[in-house]
């Protein structure tokens, strides 16, 4: 019953912490003068990714490679065809009002190279490397591209940044810095509660480690960026909703396995090779009609993605 209680609990938390981060990076964008897109691509997307590198690092040390692998390819999947297909469902998603090709891009290219170096048998330190010296042009693009729209004191589509739902130009600084700061540390908190617990839960069904990564720790890791996404979506902000799913997934690739690969070696299964790094492949080519051709994320498409997840957990369970 304790492992059920604590469940619930970091479940909570999890939904406060991602409204307080949504709050926080929408209105340090304005303060900034940059588009809230570059802030959840960056800020939120690192933040959502916390509980991701925690679960690998401590996975891979104690021998469990399988579960810091199904935790990143899992994490992706569920981000998209789940942490988008919920709020999606519940709210509706206008993805059209802002530009996300050249992230998405980015997020394809580094899928391609995440499978290409899964197939040398695992990542050890010269594929960390690489991973992570993707990551560093990711960031560095992003900064520069933040200065240039702070320069130009524009957002999306020439929108102002005090024009966004949760912006308030007169909100304190201490205030944004308290949502960031609350955001940030309750995420990781609450995922840790409930993938601790939930685990414990799962253990004694006899579930393998490498399922319990692709499913279980996958979804609770996932969390964060539903309950952004869910506060992202309700609030009518699109585009923190895709910028923090693309954002989230392009550093679950390079950063969490990059950072992991330089701690120790991480190996991955012929299970993972055989299907499950094509299904994260497909969901991430899913995207297509709603960033290349502005298609609405409608409730039906909301169904759609949703019933994609579960269909491929029950498979993998089954």
């Amino acid at each position: 019953m304790l492992n059920w209680a604590f469940s619930g609990v970091g479940l909570v938390i999890l939904l406060l912490a991602g409204d307080m981060l949504v709050k926080g990076a929408v209105n340090l964008s304005l303060r900034l003068g940059i588009p809230a897109m570059i802030i959840s691509l960056t800020i939120v997307a690192f933040g959502t990714s916390a509980p991701e590198l925690l679960i690998s690092l401590n996975a891979t040390l104690s021998g469990a490679s399988g579960i810091a692998v199904g935790n990143v390819v899992g994490s992706n999947i569920a981000n998209i065809l789940l942490v988008l297909g919920v709020p999606a469902m519940l709210f509706a998603l206008d993805t059209s009002k802002c530009d996300t090709r050249a992230s998405y891009f980015f997020m394809l290219f580094a899928t391609a190279v995440f499978i290409g170096l899964a197939f040398t048998g695992g990542f050890g330190l010269w594929q960390g490397g690489v991973l992570l010296a993707f990551l560093a042009y990711y960031l560095w693009k992003n900064f520069t591209d933040a200065q240039g729209h702070r320069s130009e004191g524009d957002l999306c589509n020439g929108d102002s940044a005090s024009e966004l739902e949760e912006a308030d130009p007169d909100i304190a600084t201490w205030k944004i810095a308290v949502f960031l700061i609350l955001g940030l540390a309750g995420l990781p908190l609450g995922a840790d509660l409930l993938v601790d617990n939930a685990s414990e839960i799962a253990y004694r069904f006899g579930i393998s480690d490498a399922v319990i990564g692709l499913t279980l720790i996958a979804v609770g890791t996932s969390l964060p960026e539903l309950a952004t996404t869910v506060a992202s979506a309700f609030r009518k902000q699109a585009d923190v909703a895709l910028g923090n799913v693309i954002g989230s997934n392009i550093f679950n690739l390079l950063g969490i396995i990059g950072v992991t690969a330089m701690v120790d070696y991480v190996a991955v299964a012929p299970m993972f090779l055989r299907f499950d790094l094509w299904v994260m492949l497909a969901s991430s080519l899913v995207l297509i009609p709603f960033v290349l051709y502005k298609v609405h994320l409608t409730r039906l498409w909301g169904v759609a993605l949703t019933a994609l997840y579960l269909s491929y957990v029950h498979f993998i369970l089954a």
